[in-house]
């Protein structure tokens, strides 16, 4: 496992395909919470920031205005590539970023569209991310696997990098 800094252009490759993430963030009492929200923004954002829409009366929108820090997991299984990410999440107001990232699936939550009063634009400022990608075939990860388990060595099964965003 390698430690990068700066290099999020394997992450975006990795999670531009994965139609769903699971934020996940703290309530009060402790409890973590996880809701399955659709990434927006399908390229690299110049700041390293992952966009949803959320409602602005919702959970999600609630506990993060008290505690921003965030998880979004990322699962590609037909691709096995998977994604963590941990940063900052905050609701931001900007009309022209709402019109740029809504969408016809985003209409069927938000119907008034980007000017839905409801509609709020949850902002994943990225702060760390580790990434695990795998590149055989599953027949491949299983004869490893089990080659493994007999000689008692871990078996390669992919790459694996951390990544710290500044």
């Amino acid at each position: 496992m390698t430690a990068t800094t700066g290099n999020t252009s394997k992450l975006w490759e990795l999670i531009k395909d994965t139609r769903y993430g699971m934020l996940t963030h703290r309530h009060a009492d402790g409890q973590l919470h996880s809701h399955p929200l659709t990434t927006q923004n399908k390229d690299v954002d110049e700041n390293a920031t992952l966009y949803f829409f959320v409602p602005k009366d919702g959970e999600i929108a609630r506990h993060v205005a008290t505690d921003p820090t965030v998880n979004v997991s990322y699962a590609n299984t037909d691709d096995d590539s998977y994604v963590s990410v941990s940063g900052h999440a905050a609701l931001l107001e900007d009309a022209a970023k709402k019109e740029a990232l809504f969408n016809k699936m985003a209409k069927a939550w938000f119907p008034d569209g980007p000017t839905d009063p409801n509609l709020g634009l949850l902002a994943v400022s990225v702060l760390r991310a580790e990434y695990w990608d795998v590149d055989d075939s599953k027949m491949v990860q299983l004869f490893k696997m089990a080659k493994a388990a007999v000689t008692g060595k871990t078996p390669d099964l992919g790459e694996h990098k951390k990544v710290a965003v500044s």
